[in-house]
């Protein structure tokens, strides 16, 4: 009311909303506020993080096919199958039937160069022992493998023995290399070329001794490191002494 006693004038009102206007209004409020663009390097990790799961669950498969029947029964669309993606996408990851294979050994014996790397680590001080542990901790988690047992009675006809005798060059290498860089770790004072020499002749030790058992695995360590005993000691040797 005016002093006059005369109502005061009111703003004309606006237009009203129509229900889908106040649905869209309603909708706005209640989304939540736009996330930061992700840097060029948060997006590399994460594809390369999508690519690795990716990558496990294809050799995963592998595994738990070769828990039934051997790799030379089992096909690229099987391996696909048991993954849950397409063919395509098993070939554009992963390449031929002969990489897969490859990738797959590659990854079931990173398990044990770990567990090598742990046991030299853990013997530093004592050059001799630490190999002989680990090659030790390799025959021994070898020996309970299921999946090295197939390889055992693997006929020829399994399709995996070839890459550890006849087409083992790659897997060889491979793990040739991650052991010299642990003994190189383990023991600075080593030149590389001895290194890679006595890393090469341990992993085919090691693989001869896998594919055909000698004795309780830490004899069949303890024999091999004698045997290599005069070359470990000497490489190992401060320089001048």
């Amino acid at each position: 009311m005016s002093a006059t006693g005369t109502a005061a004038p009111t703003a004309p009102a606006g237009p009203r909303e129509t229900a889908p206007e106040q649905a869209s209004r309603r909708e706005a409020a209640e989304q939540p506020p736009p996330r930061a663009r992700e840097t060029a390097p948060e997006q590399a990790s994460y594809r390369e993080a999508a690519r690795q799961l990716l990558r496990d669950r294809l050799l995963d498969a592998v595994r738990d096919l070769l828990e039934r029947r051997p790799w030379a029964q089992i096909t690229m669309a099987d391996v696909a199958g048991a993954a849950g993606v397409s063919r395509q996408t098993l070939y554009n990851e992963l390449g031929s039937r002969e990489q897969l294979t490859q990738a797959f050994v590659i990854r079931e014996g990173t398990r044990y160069v770990d567990a090598v790397e742990r046991a030299i680590a853990a013997n530093r001080q004592d050059p001799s022992g630490a190999l002989a542990a680990a090659l030790e901790v390799f025959l021994t988690a070898a020996a309970d493998d299921p999946l090295i047992g197939m390889l055992r009675r693997d006929d020829g006809t399994g399709g995996l023995l070839p890459l550890l005798t006849t087409q083992s060059g790659p897997v060889l290498d491979w793990a040739s290399d991650r052991l010299a860089e642990a003994m190189l770790t383990g023991w600075p004072q080593v030149s590389r070329d001895d290194a890679s020499l006595l890393a090469a002749a341990i992993v085919r030790l090691a693989i001869s001794y896998v594919t055909v058992p000698a004795g309780r695995p830490r004899q069949a360590a303890q024999d091999a490191v004698r045997l290599l005993g005069p070359f470990i000691e000497r490489a190992v040797a401060p320089a001048g002494a």
